[in-house]
């Protein structure tokens, strides 16, 4: 099975009021736990690479483990790059068949983030995959990428969707009032913002830093029209404190057994996934076209 278009998950998605997972796997296992949560139930599923993960496996074993996992589900899979500064890096997750590329032109001044834009989504769509786009930044610091500076630079809703056309981007990433990583406080959650933009554009709006939020909060996003959500820290999660367990399990039995630990991860990656799939009601949409 080929990956599927994350452009065109997100636009079914948004037609029909659901929202796709997209989740970032750390390895092979995340891939297949993940996968396998999402074919259980008949959702798409999105899989996301960080550019640590990409750098510390290559992008190579890394397409290769989400071909393995796409091809044994009967649901669409894609495989997306996400927060990517670093031009190389997107270049290389082009060149081996990567569903789509997030170009995170945040830390660029205005003229320069909307002009290496464009030069992405070209290279990009040459090779039949998708962009998205961030020009404003999501507070908060992902394996590396990003800033803890609470201070967004927002552009104008009609400004940013003027960018996101004239560059042909494919799916956007505003400023939400979200943050990645785990919450200190409350935030301000900016939903009547994507109101505004999926009334000015078809273009897919994704929502970062989904984890912590409500199940109420979810909904609300979802009704005003965004159809990508990222789960990251939720999973990292699962997987690290399954991890602990085990091993402190394994400490105090004297009992150590590696496939035992990986079941053990691998059941709680599932079950961080499947919560989401719940939450973003995409279970059983797997008739979307791959």
């Amino acid at each position: 099975m080929a990956f599927a278009s994350t452009r065109e998950l997100c636009l079914a998605a948004r037609t029909d009021g659901y929202a796709v997972p997209a989740v970032n796997i750390v390895d092979g296992l995340s891939i297949a736990s993940a996968v396998k949560a999402a074919d259980s139930v008949g959702s798409p599923i999105i899989l996301q690479t960080s550019v640590k993960t990409v750098q510390y496996f290559g992008a190579a074993v890394l397409a290769s483990a989400a071909q393995a996992a796409a091809d044994a589900a009967s649901v669409p899979v894609a495989l997306h790059l996400d927060h990517c500064p670093q031009r190389a890096v997107i270049t290389e997750a082009i060149a081996h068949g990567w569903s789509s590329v997030l170009f995170d032109a945040s830390d660029r001044d205005f003229a320069t983030a909307v002009a290496e834009t464009g030069e992405v989504v070209a290279e990009a769509h040459a090779a039949g995959v998708d962009v998205e786009s961030e020009i404003e930044n999501i507070v908060g610091v992902e394996d590396g990428v990003g800033s803890d500076d609470p201070n967004v630079h927002f552009y104008a809703d009609d400004e940013l969707v003027r960018v996101a056309t004239e560059t042909g981007t494919d799916l956007m990433a505003p400023a939400l009032g979200t943050a990645h990583g785990l919450y200190k406080a409350s935030p301000v959650l900016l939903v009547d913002r994507v109101a505004r933009l999926t009334a000015l554009t078809d273009i897919p709006v994704v929502l970062h830093g989904g984890t912590g939020l409500s199940a109420e909060e979810f909904q609300a996003f979802i009704d005003a029209g965004v159809s990508k959500i990222n789960i990251s820290t939720a999973v990292k999660l699962a997987y690290m404190h399954a991890s602990r367990d085990h091993l402190a399990e394994a400490e105090r039995t004297g009992k150590w057994e590696p496939v035992k630990l990986f079941d053990q991860i691998g059941a709680a990656v599932e079950q961080a996934v499947l919560q989401h799939i719940e939450l973003f009601g995409s279970a059983r949409r797997s008739a979307v076209p791959a």
